[in-house]
């Protein structure tokens, strides 16, 4: 889990301070060491630790904090803030041309996933609207174009190559085919080397000189600490980049790389990358990512991601289900589905304030528990599924046989739909049912979006 190791330290910091009620200037100091200790520990670069404990310390022993009835709180506020200004205060994204197309250039190092994340970025402006192509420039590392090609192809993208022409030649013919055929966006994947060198540096230069592209994004690995760091300001100093997309955060638990890139290099990190699949892309929110850090949670993302995976027709349906009173096992089972798609139930629980605090073996057993819900569900008939209160013990246990589980299990299933039930029809009472955000019931968007407020 992404800053996993930095946020336990974190954790464990500020319960002490807590514990303390009122703190003074030595409090203040004493902690701030155990955070930078945190921060080194987290592989953050010295330089940018060393800046953010003396801004930290400076603004936490003022008045306001020693003499506030809750000078924790003001104390994880502030360190709140902090981090958010090392990441870059807000979101950036993509500067797109009043020309079309746009072109983004990739470049970074072999292994970052550069080729991947070109698909991946394909995918996300495509369904926002835009008509992305991709355009295959390594001609150097074996089935790169062929590897452009299926990625392109699993995100419904063309392709746009010369086989083993040169680099430079390609781009320049991408850029006015793209423009020929209607595409407003062009991510051109271009040759990575197992370490920078003349000869890339001086490719990347000449076709950022023939296509003038409107972003040159750096794709580094966060896996690889402060050498994605030092590859992000060596790629800046030569080649003059717009921003970073990091790569594998999900599996960073560390993520010194994401809270120094900013700091070292200048440029704004403006998409991570949370996982293997081409949908695992998230636009960099940095005070989403300082709230994940101190284990406050990111509801908000967790809300985009609902809302990127609703199917509208199909909430509506719910809905209308919902207020009816109509709710039964088929719509628990679609139910699930949709929140199968938001990701893994250890990526949804990071999310949620303390989720930060759930152990890798319980994630792990959230993931089962679904899995076996489902099967569950798709062992009943149709009927069962639609009246669950026919199901009788000699049903259970022919269900039980046919998912492989347990009688005591299907009746748990059948305990928690009803307790659904009783929510749901809470939820969608009399005017309760009105759509909201996208399908989203105005209840539950309040509830979601409280617990962004929520205390640590």
């Amino acid at each position: 889990m992404a800053f996993e190791g930095l946020s336990g330290k974190l954790e464990q910091v500020f319960k002490k301070l807590k514990n303390r009620g009122k703190v003074n200037e030595s409090d203040v100091k004493e902690a701030m060491r155990e955070v930078r200790l945190a921060l080194l520990e987290a592989d953050v670069n010295y330089k940018v630790a060393k800046d953010f404990i003396a801004g930290t310390t400076e603004r936490c022993v003022g008045a306001a904090v020693m003499e506030s009835l809750t000078p924790a709180q003001q104390i994880i506020k502030i360190v709140n803030e902090e981090l958010t200004a090392l990441m870059g205060a807000e979101n950036s994204s993509i500067r797109f041309s009043s020309k079309p197309p746009t072109v983004v250039m990739l470049c970074g190092l072999q292994g970052a996933g550069k080729t991947t994340h070109a698909a991946k970025l394909a995918r996300h402006f495509k369904k926002t609207g835009r008509r992305p192509m991709l355009a295959a420039c390594d001609i150097y590392r074996p089935a790169a174009i062929e590897q452009l090609k299926v990625v392109g192809a699993q995100v419904d993208v063309p392709v746009f190559e010369m086989g083993r022409e040169n680099p430079v030649t390609i781009a320049k013919k991408a850029v006015a085919h793209a423009r020929d055929y209607g595409h407003d966006l062009l991510i051109v994947d271009t040759a990575g080397r197992l370490h920078i060198d003349e000869e890339l540096m001086a490719e990347l230069e000449e076709i950022k000189t023939e296509i003038a592209p409107d972003e040159i994004l750096l794709v580094v690995d966060a896996m690889t600490g402060q050498d994605a760091v030092n590859v992000a300001k060596s790629f800046d100093d030569q080649l003059g980049i717009d921003g970073v997309i990091i790569t594998k955060l999900d599996g960073d638990t560390r993520g010194g790389a994401a809270l120094s890139v900013r700091a070292v290099s200048g440029k704004p990190i403006k998409f991570a990358g949370m996982g293997e699949k081409l949908d695992a892309l998230e636009p960099f929110y940095p005070d989403r990512m300082a709230s994940r850090i101190l284990g406050m949670g990111d509801v908000l993302s967790l809300i985009d991601k609902a809302q990127a995976g609703l199917d509208e027709k199909e909430a509506e349906r719910m809905l209308g289900r919902l207020e009816e009173n109509k709710f039964d096992l088929n719509d628990l089972l679609s139910q699930m589905k949709q929140v199968r798609k938001m990701g893994s139930f250890g990526q949804i629980l990071s999310m949620l304030p303390g989720g930060s605090k759930v152990t890798d073996e319980e994630t792990a057993q959230g993931d089962r528990q679904m899995k076996m819900m489902e099967s569950i569900i798709s062992s009943m008939t149709k009927r069962e599924r639609e009246r669950p209160d026919i199901i009788n013990p000699p049903r259970k246990r022919r269900i039980a046989s046919g998912s492989g589980t347990r009688v005591e299990d299907v009746n748990r299933l059948l305990n928690q739909y009803k307790q659904m039930q009783k929510m749901f029809k809470s939820m969608t009472g009399k005017g309760g049912g009105k759509k909201g955000r996208r399908g989203i019931s105005p209840e539950i968007m309040r509830q979601l979006e409280a617990m962004e407020n929520m205390p640590l």
